[in-house]
């Protein structure tokens, strides 16, 4: 965690805008919610992210103590992340706002994603 970068901002809502405010972030770490994810899981779960912008997003939440990356020195290499237990704090956040979204979903008058499955 950048202590530095952090005093630079005015309010506690930029800062954690800033660590999870990504165009992906935030659904990265919903797919972690449940336990380690391989990339290619996290991929399948976020099929908008190119191969590029997911590294990047999962490198910046990576250096900001978000998530955990875990190498297995194997043939093929496997990797796996999963929340730190700073990252454990946004969980509810996170769940909060998937309740919002499907609340969101029903005012709009269309059916909610999860409910299509």
């Amino acid at each position: 965690m950048n202590i530095e970068k952090i005093r630079t901002f005015r309010c506690p809502v930029e800062a954690a805008m800033d660590v999870i405010g990504g165009k992906y972030k935030a659904m990265i770490l919903y797919e972690l919610i449940d336990g380690k994810r391989r990339y290619s899981e996290i991929q399948k779960g976020v099929p908008q992210a190119t191969p590029r912008m997911l590294s990047k997003q999962l490198k910046e939440l990576e250096a900001d103590g978000i998530i955990t990356r875990t190498m297995y020195p194997v043939v093929p290499p496997r990797t796996e992340y999963s929340l730190t237990e700073l990252g454990e704090t946004l969980v509810p956040i996170l769940q909060d706002l998937c309740t919002w979204g499907e609340h969101y979903f029903r005012l709009a008058g269309l059916p909610v994603p999860s409910d299509e499955d």
